[in-house]
């Protein structure tokens, strides 16, 4: 179950618009959600994305779910419907380099945060998938598993991941050796062994233990041009 701050209960089980629903009932009409996409890959960066659909049909997107739960080519079709319906929405890139000076949390945190405020108009409530999220200025919710719950939330899932996607698979250009396109930055058997044989990248996360004991000794892999590797020492 899950309870607004005005005391009004709703069903987990009572479909993806229902809280939305009931929050601008109770006098909240502009509702937003955020999540955040590459939070356990380690490699590139950390997405967040907040969004606001509108009342009515023009907020029923088509095929919306969790962004884990669409294939690729269904994330892309959702993203271009949120895109195009959206009231208002946002993204923020936070960038490994970020990850490894000031933590996972805190970047995740001010991620989301970040990609609230970025909103206009500035949301009436906010729910938060799995994290609260304070200083925001107007009330929150975290809620647990969000994109499985809430429209907005979901819909900012599926901007954060498609968004996130999208690098990963840029950077594959520069990489290829990683195959980020694949997996994503994500720890597959793949990127694993692609780490033991060339080590870690310059967009490799080097504060999570597996890339940290990949480090000592070794030089790291920050550029590829015409089949050729190009190096830098560790510091």
């Amino acid at each position: 179950m899950i309870v607004t701050r005005r005391r009004a209960v709703v069903r987990r089980d009572a479909g993806l618009w229902a809280l939305e629903g009931t929050l601008r009932r109770q006098g909240f009409p502009v509702v937003a959600g955020a999540d955040e996409a590459g939070r356990g890959a380690c490699a590139g960066p950390l997405v967040t994305a907040a969004c606001v659909l509108p009342d009515g049909a023009r907020g029923q997107v088509p095929e919306l779910a969790d962004s884990k739960l669409l294939t690729p080519l269904a994330r892309e079709r959702v993203y271009a419907e949120v895109v195009r319906r959206a009231v208002t929405w946002a993204v923020i890139i936070v960038p490994p380099q970020d990850i490894d000076r000031r933590g996972l949390h805190v970047c995740n945190v001010q991620g989301l945060r970040r990609a609230l405020a970025a909103l206009a108009p500035t949301p009436a409530y906010a729910l938060t998938d799995g994290f609260p999220v304070a200083g925001l200025g107007v009330p929150g919710l975290a809620v647990w598993k969000g994109d499985q719950v809430a429209a907005c939330i979901a819909a900012a899932s599926v901007l954060a991941k498609v968004t996130r996607d999208r690098i990963m698979t840029g950077l594959h250009d520069s990489y290829p050796v990683y195959d980020f396109a694949t997996h994503k930055g994500y720890a597959t058997d793949g990127h694993s062994a692609a780490l033991d044989a060339h080590g870690p990248c310059a967009e490799h996360r080097f504060s999570y233990i597996n890339i940290a004991r990949r480090t000592s000794g070794t030089r790291r892999l920050v550029a590829v041009g015409d089949n050729e590797l190009v190096t830098e020492a560790q510091e």
